[in-house]
């Protein structure tokens, strides 16, 4: 049975779409996915797969970081608030957040130069 060509484009667009959560992508964010039978799917081929995975799985925790770094800024900002001006409570907040946005710079380059690698290799 024939598709029409919208149904076509939308099946794709559907097939080629990353899914994430919170912006985290899939363990299989890098595996090129295909239509079998109407079905979007990917295959894991051994040992070809393993190191997109392995991209993928390293995406996923340098995003998971980066969300912890955001949280520790969020403590860093309530503890420097909460230091009612104590010199050594409102040095120790600030280490807190100045490490926190470090933290988070090196989550985010690492994170964008790991998706470059992982969309040049496996698309």
């Amino acid at each position: 049975m024939l598709q029409s060509a919208q149904q076509l484009l939308t099946h794709f667009a559907a097939c080629t779409a990353d899914s994430s959560f919170f912006s985290i992508p899939t363990w299989y964010k890098y595996l090129k996915p295909h239509d079998v039978q109407g079905v979007c799917t990917v295959t894991f081929v051994f040992p070809d797969s393993i190191p997109l995975v392995a991209l993928a799985v390293v995406d996923i925790l340098l995003r998971i970081a980066a969300l912890i770094a955001v949280g520790f800024v969020i403590y860093g900002g309530i503890r420097y608030t909460t230091s009612q001006g104590e010199p050594q409570a409102t040095a120790s907040a600030r280490e807190t957040i100045i490490g926190a946005l470090v933290g988070l710079v090196i989550a985010t380059i690492a994170s964008a130069l790991i998706s470059f690698i992982g969309n040049k290799i496996g698309g």
